[in-house]
């Protein structure tokens, strides 16, 4: 039979971007705000670039002078009238000199930052005016396109689930009722290794209308149709030999019989091993009961 279980989550977009500035400076421009969206390649942040501006200037006057420079060198060389050296040092001002030429122009471009995708600010944690140091996380943006969730699963189950399985997903915020089509996107490979659960992400397919990130869901896994030996759980027991059932042979004789549990299933718990079909289960009477003892069985 194919059994459901139920597990709970936090949704949260898959697709989420934390903007840091590369480069110092007092914020001029920030247009966007928590909730708004933007588009890919929109501006959202500007950087005070005078100083930059200032510097690159000069650094382009500076290459263009030692190319003068290198041009008048390479004309003398011709006519003998300077050493090998001297050339060779007039070409190595000029590569320092588009060297330094190049990375003003790259650190001015790192005062405008912008839209890596289309999505919406999700926090805006600076304001115009606001002098940082490089690397201030300014804001982040979220895809909300993309919303996924991650649930725990027992080692047990794991390998009954396996990419792309459909799922179904209950939104607490939506009003708990509806169910949502969903699917395992992703089985991460490492368990817990205290809890033994392994981590699946199950990915929401469509959105659907209200669902935001942040929001309590429950997801519903149905494992594939298998031949399983239940029992009553009160009916497995434990001591510091490990897990054991009382099995009732055929002249009415409590037996200790070792088993292996698997996945409990509401108040039922399935035995992998040790039991056979059929077989008859000791589920009440624990109290004064020893192997040996005779039972008499009641329905």
């Amino acid at each position: 039979m194919g059994l459901n279980h139920e597990r709970s989550g936090t949704l949260r977009a898959r697709q989420t971007v934390r903007i840091f500035n590369q480069e110092e400076g007092r914020i001029t421009e920030l247009p966007y705000f928590e909730g708004d969206r933007v588009e890919r390649g929109d501006p959202i942040a500007r950087l005070d670039d005078d100083l930059l501006k200032t510097e690159l200037e000069k650094a382009i006057a500076t290459t263009q002078q030692m190319r003068i420079n290198l041009k008048r060198q390479e004309g003398l060389a011709k006519r003998k009238a300077v050493s090998e050296d001297e050339l060779a040092r007039a070409r190595t001002d000029l590569s320092v000199a588009e060297a330094e030429q190049s990375m003003l122009q790259t650190r001015l471009s790192y005062t405008r930052i912008y839209a890596p995708f289309t999505g919406l600010v999700s926090a805006r944690l600076v304001e115009p005016g606001d002098v940082l140091p490089r690397h201030t996380h300014l804001m982040t943006l979220i895809n909300p396109n993309t919303l996924v969730t991650r649930i725990l699963v027992s080692d047990l189950l794991l390998p009954q689930l396996k990419l792309n399985d459909p799922v179904s997903v209950r939104i607490d915020g939506l009003g708990g009722d509806q169910q949502f089509p969903g699917m395992i996107e992703r089985i991460h490979p490492v368990l817990d290794e205290k809890t033994r659960m392994g981590t699946v992400e199950v990915a929401l397919h469509p959105i659907p209308q209200g669902a935001r990130s942040g929001q309590f869901c429950r997801v519903t896994l149905q494992t594939a149709k298998l031949d399983r030996i239940t029992i009553p759980f009160n009916a497995l027991q434990r001591d510091n030999k490990g897990e054991f059932i009382y099995r009732l042979d055929d002249q009415q004789l409590a037996q200790r019989q070792t088993v292996k549990s698997g996945l409990r299933i509401t108040d039922r718990i399935e035995i992998l091993e040790g039991l056979a079909t059929g077989d008859r289960v000791i589920t009440k009477g624990f109290l004064e009961l020893q192997p040996g003892m005779k039972v008499e069985p009641v329905d």
